[in-house]
């Protein structure tokens, strides 16, 4: 026997956007602050959140709109280019953390070699983009989000829970693959950024699936109290995207420890598996929760 509707809740394209979007920005700023990854990363990933910011507009309004969310889907949209164009204008300057690490390199490889090279001339060009610009969109797309868990249906407190915390999931997984594609940009950069991403990612993992545990969740789709719809198929295929995810993330991490270039790209390409395995984890069990 199948519970009732009240107790699940409803999926839509604007709020999986609203998510993706905010928590891709969030890691962002996690990744940027540092001042080490090149300036044209911060580019990729606000002009990419962004544009995913007016699609949950968009979808919003053409499927449902809930005026909070839809308002903070414009904000984090806003917010997102206002910091796009403040680093465009300020490209000049740099980021000090990578010129610092191109400096310390190019000195080691001198003493290596015995090859003097003369220090770089760094020009001024006026004041860096200050990486807490980046955090103004994941604060008003939160603001969002919580609004759409509550407008979700079902029991307010948890809707709230999975809709906050699969964004952080989202996000992570999104970013640590896109930052491991970067270094085909800049090759020297330091492994331990994305070494941070995916270990973030595997501490939000068991948050994400408790999150969905949480009743009514999984746990009834796996006994057969929430039909699936498939004879209790999807139920399986989404703990298979809970081990697999796991599993990608740490053997990303142990690819990472290799001291060869290679590595990185192994890595990369797990996280290409992981973020198929990862969106499984999430939508597949609110889809079908929210039959």
């Amino acid at each position: 026997m199948c519970v009732s509707s009240w107790f699940v809740i409803r999926l839509d394209a604007a709020t999986v956007l609203l998510q993706w979007a905010t928590g891709g920005l969030l890691f962002c700023w996690f990744t940027t602050r540092r001042r080490l990854v090149g300036i044209g990363y911060g580019w990729l990933l606000r002009g990419t959140y962004g544009l995913m910011a007016l699609g949950a507009f968009a979808c919003g309004l053409a499927f449902g709109v809930k005026p909070v969310r839809e308002a903070a889907a414009l904000g984090v949209a806003a917010a997102a280019l206002f910091a796009l164009v403040v680093s465009v204008i300020r490209r000049k300057a740099g980021v000090s953390g990578q010129q610092d690490e191109h400096d310390r390199r190019t000195e080691r490889v001198a003493e290596m070699t015995g090859i003097d090279r003369e220090a770089p001339v760094r020009v001024a060009g006026g004041p860096e983009f200050p990486p807490v610009l980046d955090l103004v969109a994941p604060i008003i797309g939160l603001v969002g989000l919580i609004a759409a868990g509550i407008d979700s249906g079902g029991n307010d407190l948890v809707a709230i829970i999975r809709t906050v915390v699969g964004a952080l999931f989202l996000g992570a997984i999104t970013d640590a693959m896109l930052l491991g594609h970067w270094y085909l940009v800049q090759p020297g950069l330091p492994r331990g950024l994305l070494n941070e991403l995916v270990q973030v990612t595997m501490y939000v993992l068991p948050l994400e699936v408790i999150a969905l545990l949480l009743p009514v969740g999984m746990l009834s789709v796996l006994s057969g109290r929430v039909s699936d719809g498939w004879n209790g198929t999807l139920g399986y295929f989404w703990v298979a995207c809970v081990v697999t995810t796991g599993v990608l993330c740490w053997v990303t991490r142990r690819a990472l420890r290799e001291k060869y270039y290679s590595a990185v790209m192994a890595a990369t390409g797990l996280l290409y598996l992981a973020i198929l395995t990862a969106f499984g984890t999430d939508l597949v069990a609110r889809a079908v929760l929210a039959g």
